[in-house]
């Protein structure tokens, strides 16, 4: 005879009342904002695209799961949390899972999802690189006047025998050293790459083949190029000079550059001396390394304080003012790094766990498209709200993770979300903003 406490839960007393609880609750689910990623989903159709542009060699008549359903599923459990695969096996159940993916029976099971991601060819991930441009294009009513694309790179840490790991002095660890491409929040590209290279390695190709399709899309657009002193090559440089494309790239410290400055940093130490107040200039030169065809347009930003001197420089062929390229223009590219630590962090586009290297690529475009979908639901239906700046993390906690009892029947499906959730104007905001108009 079966034991129909065996799940009973006993927290003791609040005054006379005893406080005990089961998993008895019915169809309930901790993932109520689902229905907003559907929303956004369903608007600029994200998991339609991407299905569309992956190869699906499985038999028709024996599929079950479309792949659309298999990557809405995915993308929708990154974005509320669920980093892993094995995180499916109950998931595939979860009846706010299910509507948010369009679907009313079990959904993809984690060896399902795992086969799907296994297959994945070269091919594909140059597809889903395809498909985070084309959405960024999409996202714009009207022609962008001018679009700064912040290249730079970081690294996923290996912890198996993944194919192509190899071990990265500067990190201290077995990495890959993937490539990241933003334009302002919107991620254009993520090319995953062994880490034995140098950083710069197919920058020049990607951004090649950003700016040309950009442009023909855009024509008139001005489109510079900012990234820090590893993408200084001049590979890159000569061919964003060859194609009217602006750039803002830092430059590695040498002795040279320092013959250079070192009468401005006589006079900041004077300054400093004579103040005791921590000194700070913009100045700027030509200079032409080595390896350089000409000379180009130094900016260097000097300091001097109780550390010392602390000098940085940067290279560019724009025609802006020193003190506005550096300041305003060379130091937002902090910005990018922070998208960076927001996919790999919040979105898991870390897990690189599987034995094969197109595998692990497959999984951080899914993270970089999770990102995406988060990026578009701040844009779409959280401007003006506080969670208008928020990072994904935040933006999970507070407003995805709502619990919400399913009701379903032959006519309709009812969510009812918790009564007296904080954010509840928030939500309905957003789900306003979102409804089809």
């Amino acid at each position: 005879m079966p034991k129909c406490t065996a799940d009973e839960m006993k927290f003791g007393r609040l005054g006379r009342r005893i406080v005990e609880a089961n998993f008895q609750g019915g169809a309930i689910g901790s993932d109520g904002g689902l229905m907003l990623l559907r929303e956004v989903d369903r608007r600029i159709g994200l998991s339609a695209a991407v299905a569309a542009a992956l190869a699906d060699p499985r038999d028709p008549s024996l599929i079950k799961h479309s792949l659309r359903s298999l990557i809405a599923q995915r993308l929708y459990g990154l974005c509320c949390g669920y980093e892993d695969l094995n995180d499916h096996a109950q998931l595939r159940r979860d009846p706010l899972m299910q509507t948010a993916v369009d679907v009313v029976e079990d959904l993809g099971s984690s060896p399902t999802l795992c086969r799907m991601e296994r297959r994945a060819t070269r091919a594909d991930v140059l597809a889903l690189n395809r498909v985070l441009v084309e959405q960024f294009i999409a996202s714009h009513e009207v022609p962008p006047e001018e679009l700064v694309l912040d290249i730079d790179a970081s690294d996923i840490p290996l912890h198996g025998e993944q194919e192509g790991a190899q071990f990265h002095a500067y990190y201290d660890h077995y990495c890959y050293l993937p490539l990241y491409v933003f334009a302002g929040k919107a991620l254009l590209a993520c090319v995953l790459r062994n880490s034995r290279i140098d950083g710069a390695k197919h920058a020049a190709a990607v951004i090649k083949l950003l700016v040309t399709r950009l442009r023909q899309v855009w024509p008139e657009v001005r489109i510079i190029v900012r990234g820090d002193s590893g993408f200084c090559r001049q590979r890159l440089i000569r061919w964003c000079e060859r194609n009217t494309v602006g750039y803002v790239i830092g430059v590695a410290r040498n002795a040279r550059l320092h013959r250079i400055v070192e009468g401005w940093e006589r006079e900041m130490e004077a300054q400093y001396q004579a103040t005791g107040s921590k000194q700070r200039l913009i100045r700027e030169f030509r200079y032409a390394a080595e390896s350089w065809d000409k000379e180009r347009r130094i900016i260097t930003r000097l300091e001097f304080g109780a550390q010392g001197t602390n000098p940085r420089f940067i290279v560019t062929n724009l025609d802006l003012p020193a003190q506005s390229l550096y300041d305003e223009l060379y130091c937002q590219r902090g910005e990018a790094e922070n998208r960076i630590k927001e996919t790999q962090l919040d979105l898991f586009g870390t897990r690189a766990s599987s034995q094969k290297f197109l595998a692990n690529w497959l999984r951080v475009l899914l993270a970089g498209l999770a990102y995406t979908l988060m990026q578009r639901l701040r844009e779409m239906a959280l401007s003006g709200t506080e969670l208008a700046n928020a990072t994904a993390a935040t933006i999970r906690v507070k407003l995805l993770k709502i619990g919400a009892a399913v009701i379903r029947n032959t006519r309709r499906i009812r969510i009812l979300f918790a009564s007296h959730h904080p954010l509840r104007e928030t939500f309905l905001l957003a789900a306003r903003a979102l409804a089809s108009p």
